[in-house]
């Protein structure tokens, strides 16, 4: 099993900067990669800010916070990741994208280094597809923020080895994780369990079965949730959600998997979550409201 000493991080959105941050803080080397300068700009100021937090409030001495910060490092290209152990990816949930991505780290970087995936629905055999080394293809899925949520879910695909899968779990309890293992099958385990749920909750708002505060407010005191289903569904992002549940709709065939067409409308208006100010809430003054749609 090699041991992983170094991390290429693709993205530099909140989950590639999130998974950066925790791997500079637990002692590895980072290089991170976006091909929008502002946001690898953004990803690395927002890094430097939680830190600094963290030492501020005892959670993380001094030392150790100064070494995660020098620890981190911009890639301008990816073929900074010529060297690295592991490449974990978080960029947009698309399949071809994440192919094309595959596609061309599989030709940067070592030959013994793992390619993962942060997905939270794309089959892993399908993208280990786009490269030479299936067996070292892996689905390593963080929760959203990943510096703070506790569990990490590993997919394997056809192909992934052992020691592929062994090098992966230890990085991830390297990290403080608990880890599930999911079969790959379309959404995994947590979001085939909780986009349909996101989902339902749509349907809700859209037939008029209530307002969205009380779908919220029903899930969050009848249920013991955090955080209700459609205001979760902002933090995710709107956009993620209706893809997700396109993947789980397509890969398991299902009619009951179908995006809400209230889903559908608020992505086709821009109204994404919280990222842009308004989703299903408004979280902007200057964002304008828009009424739901009417019921079919």
């Amino acid at each position: 099993m090699v041991e992983i000493k170094s991390v290429g991080v693709v993205g530099g959105g909140q989950m590639g900067s999130g998974i950066a941050q925790l791997a500079a803080v637990n002692g590895l080397d980072v290089w991170l990669h976006d091909s929008d300068s502002a946001a690898l700009n953004k990803a690395l100021k927002s890094i430097s800010n939680n830190i600094q937090r963290l030492i501020s409030k005892g959670k993380l001495n001094k030392e150790k916070g100064d070494d995660s910060l020098r620890r981190l490092r911009c890639a301008s290209s990816l073929e900074d990741f010529h060297s690295v152990d592991i490449v974990i990816e978080a960029i947009v949930e698309s399949e071809d994208v994440k192919k094309k991505l595959f596609a061309h780290l599989d030709k940067t970087v070592k030959g013994s280094a793992i390619l993962a995936s942060n997905t939270s629905s794309i089959s892993i055999t399908r993208l280990a597809s786009a490269t030479i080394r299936s067996s070292q293809v892996i689905g390593m899925h963080f929760m959203n923020p990943p510096p703070i949520m506790k569990l990490v879910e590993i997919v394997r695909g056809a192909d992934t080895s052992d020691d592929t899968f062994n090098t992966t779990k230890c990085l991830a309890e390297r990290f403080g994780k608990t880890i599930i293992c999911s079969q790959d099958f379309s959404g995994f385990i947590v979001n085939r369990i909780l986009m349909p749920m996101i989902n339902e909750a749509f349907h809700a708002l859209y037939t008029g079965v209530a307002t969205m505060e009380d779908i919220d407010t029903g899930m969050k005191l009848g249920t013991n949730h955090p955080m209700g289903p459609l205001e979760l569904a902002d933090f995710i992002g709107l956009d993620v959600c209706l893809s997700i549940m396109k993947v789980l709709h397509a890969g398991l065939g299902d009619s009951k998997y179908a995006p809400c067409p209230l889903l559908v409308q608020y992505v086709d208006a821009g109204r994404l979550g919280r990222k842009r100010g308004i989703g299903v809430y408004n979280y902007s003054k200057t964002a304008k409201e828009m009424k739901p749609l009417a019921r079919l």
